[in-house]
């Protein structure tokens, strides 16, 4: 991975859209800190598409579009995308997501994984998701440590789900998308834009960015990505100096000076 630091105008000059998942990257902590706030506002005012990816739930996305210097918001994952249109938020749904109700499978997988990994429970926001189910193994205490999240994970994918680790959570769903596939529809759709490898960067810190790591080059990972290199087959291109919230503020600093 390259210092974000060393990179030039010529690998960012054709960026116009910047996406970045919320947990652990644009936070510190569970908090997001002024530094990566205002990194926020200096690319919206820079004139530069900012667009979370993450894997929080509907309600969150909805105040997050409202409130946040964004234009649009892909969340659970990929099963949807709030953005602006005609003056107000409006959703974009993955058009894999299931006709027909999935509550009483994903009942089954949660009953499963809280059986079989002790100490695990359900998210705190699980009331605020519309598609997925998310299991806490590290935003609560107890914390528990990634082998934990990787055998819930594995008994997801024993009842037929996608199953995806972040730095906090679980997220279990049923449905063919994840981020990068819908990104790509997103964008693809209301964006009109066909290839976007050379005009997204994208920011993350998990194992469950590496779908976004895999199919676009201009991918970042802040410090506390080393946390799950090892179980990762793709890793981001690029590095930021700093955890969190820093990180991505450091990034945006260096990318805004060469680019403005």
């Amino acid at each position: 991975m390259k210092p974000f630091e060393e990179t030039t105008l010529s690998e960012l000059e054709d960026v116009k859209i910047i996406l970045h998942d919320i947990d652990d990257t644009i936070t510190n902590g569970g908090k997001l800190l002024p530094e990566a706030y205002g990194a926020l506002w200096r690319l919206h005012n820079a004139g530069f598409r900012v667009i979370p990816v993450t894997g929080r739930p509907a309600g969150w996305c909805d105040m997050a579009v409202r409130e946040w210097p964004i234009d649009a918001i892909v969340g659970e994952n990929g099963a949807f995308v709030y953005y602006w249109k005609d003056g107000k938020p409006e959703m974009f749904r993955h058009p894999s997501i299931p006709a027909e109700s999935v509550a009483e499978k994903l009942s089954e997988v949660k009953q499963a994984c809280l059986s079989g990994v002790p100490g695990c429970r359900v998210a705190k926001d699980q009331h605020f998701r519309l598609y997925d189910l998310a299991i806490d193994f590290r935003e609560d205490e107890p914390k528990l440590p990634l082998s934990d999240a990787e055998r819930i994970r594995e008994i997801a994918e024993s009842f037929g789900a996608v199953a995806k680790v972040s730095s906090i959570h679980v997220n279990c769903w049923f449905g063919n998308y994840d981020k990068v596939s819908m990104t790509r529809l997103f964008l693809r759709e209301i964006y009109g834009i066909e290839n976007p490898e050379r005009c997204v960067l994208f920011f993350g810190d998990s194992s469950n960015d590496e779908p976004m790591f895999r199919e676009l080059p201009l991918c970042c990972g802040v410090e506390n990505i080393r946390d799950f290199l090892s179980r990762m087959k793709v890793h981001p291109a690029f590095l930021a100096k700093g955890e969190g919230g820093i990180g991505f503020a450091n990034a945006v600093r260096h990318f805004l000076h060469i680019r403005t």
